[in-house]
Parts: C-alpha cells; structure tokens; sequence
C-alpha cells in the first residue's frame, strides 16, 4: 500500500477520506494514487483554494486532451466522492455532477488465442535480470500464469499476501475481491508444484516477505508496474500486430480463462448447466448476470451454444455461496 505526501491547502482533507476509506476495509490503493494527482494540480495551479471549487474541477477534467470516458471516469470517481466527504463536513465544496462523462463505452475483450499466449509465456519466461528489482525475472513469469490459470483480476493477483496461498493443498484466498468478499481458488496441480518452486527462490531472495507476488522489500507490486511488464512483453511480440480491435490487456487474461473454460466443456460435451454456477462463482461474480457476458462471447465460436444454454437462467441454477471469514 502506498502512502502519499499531499501538498495543496486540501490535503489534509484528502488524507483523512483516504483514511476513512481504508478504516472501513477499502485498499483505495489506485484511487489514492489518483487523489495524489489531484493534489499536485491543485497545489501548483490554485494554491490558495481550501475547497473544491468548479475552477478546480474543470482544470481536473481537461487534465488530459482526448482521454478515453472510461478513464475520465475513473479519474473522477475519487474527486466526486472526495467533494461529497467535504460537503459533509461542512465545506462548501463543488461535486462533479453523476452524468459527466456522459458517455460510457463497453470494452470489447480480446479473448486470445492458444498461438498468442504461447508466445507470451515463452516471451515472460525469457525474462532478463534485473539490478534494480531481483525478484521481477521470478516474479514475471509466475503472477502472469496466475492470473490467466486462476481467472484472477489484475488486483486479485497483486495484493495476494505469502499467507494467502497454501502450497500444500493449492488454495488460495482471495481477499481483495471486487465488492470485498472473500472467496477461494485453486491452483491446478502443475501450477501449485511451480509456485512451489518459485516461493523457494523469492524466500532465498527475500526472506519473511509478506506479499506472494514481492518486490525486494517484500512488498506488493503495483498495478502500473504489471501493466508495464505485459507492455514490455506483448508489444514485442509479432502477434500483437496482427490484432483488430481494442488492444489487449491483462485483465483480457481473466476473460480468456473463462471463454476458454467454457469452450472447454463445449468440446467435452459437458453438462454447462451443472457446471456454470461454479465457474460464476470461481469468478468472483456476484450474480450470474456478470457471467452471462462470458457466453455471448462463447456463442461466437460455438453457434450451437444458444440452444444449450438457453435453459441457463436464474430461477433454476442452484445457489453457491462465498466461504466468509
């Protein structure tokens, strides 16, 4: 978890929403990270301003020139939560109004091939030392095998603690879930026996560490650095030029588990109404809704799939519940 040092008249408010927030079990680690840009806008733009003000806002938003509305989106989030906080204490601060940006566009998955990711495995485990970080080159190739085997979120995977993960039965707790719940996976036998491996060299390099995935301090990597290692892989790779459509990213990882899991039983002429509240829940999906998308993308390549899972609805799939702790 990163700290900060806020700079501009409004940072102690900002440190203490942040606090608030973590109080109550939120990391807000990237939202943190976001407020912190914030900060540094304000301090060196409006300097003498002790609230929010639309000024204030405006500069935030025109902050960078042909962004994406998602991304604006997740810029604002923070500053308008931020602003209801001093709201709420008493200042009178400016609140982004909810329908800014106005425009929320859905992010088409690349869900990628069995030649991609071969060649992205076999790129990340050609992984060169490094001076300045000794655990990458072991901790590269590991956290990417994670994360697609396991159907994790980018996050997930991070902020996994070394007690998270039980070698000797292959589950893992998932603890920084999306809508903080807590829930188990399992590492297939081939990865548990190369985590094995790699939790042997990472503990000769950093002893005691807290975080499985550990930099040299034994802490967490964050979300950046994994985006910049998948960048500085993939991006070399042949097939990263041959793709149409929106560029892939890590987190399309997590998508191609499940379009692959499903094309899977497909193939195996599994029962996909037995099987599918157990991948919803291996996904972390609170309602089958959020799974449902999985299989528009599996229609795609199995047409005959709409009939089979036509009987797939919520009134007849059986309850799975998390494991609370």
């Amino acid at each position: 978890m990163t700290e900060y040092v806020f700079q501009s008249p409004l940072g102690s408010c900002i440190e203490d929403f942040i606090n608030q927030k973590r109080a109550i079990g939120f990391p807000y680690d990237s939202s943190a990270r976001i407020l912190h840009h914030f900060d540094l806008l304000v301090a060196k733009e409006f300097p003498q301003e002790r609230t929010i003000t639309k000024d204030i806002c405006t500069a935030w938003l025109n902050a960078k020139p042909g962004e994406h509305p998602n991304g604006l989106g997740r810029r604002i989030s923070p500053v308008r939560q931020l602003g209801k906080y001093m709201r709420g204490l008493g200042y009178n601060a400016y609140i982004i109004p909810g329908h800014i940006p106005n425009k929320h566009i859905k992010y088409e998955a690349h869900i990628y091939t069995s030649e991609e990711l071969r060649a992205f495995f076999t790129a990340i485990d050609n992984c060169p030392a490094s001076p300045f970080s000794p655990t990458r080159r072991y901790v590269i190739p590991m956290i990417f095998r994670v994360l697609y085997c396991c159907g994790l979120r980018p996050a997930e995977a991070l902020f996994l603690h070394r007690s998270d993960v039980n070698l000797e039965t292959g589950k893992v707790t998932i603890r920084e879930s999306k809508g903080w719940k807590t829930r188990i996976v399992y590492l297939n036998q081939d990865l548990q026996e190369a985590c094995k491996v790699y939790d042997t060299l990472l503990e000769s390099l950093v002893p005691n560490r807290m975080a499985f995935f550990a930099n040299k301090d034994g802490n967490h990597y964050n979300r950046s650095t994994l985006n910049h290692w998948f960048h500085e892989f993939w991006d070399k790779l042949p097939q990263s030029r041959m793709v149409r459509g929106n560029p892939p990213r890590v987190h399309d990882l997590r998508h191609s588990y499940a379009v692959h899991r499903l094309n899977q039983w497909v193939r195996d002429g599994e029962d996909i109404n037995a099987l599918y509240p157990y991948l919803s829940q291996f996904m972390g999906h609170s309602c089958y809704a959020d799974t449902d998308y999985y299989l528009s993308l599996v229609e795609d390549f199995y047409p005959e799939m709409e009939q089979r899972l036509s009987s797939i609805n919520n009134d007849i799939l059986p309850a799975v519940y998390y494991e609370e702790e």
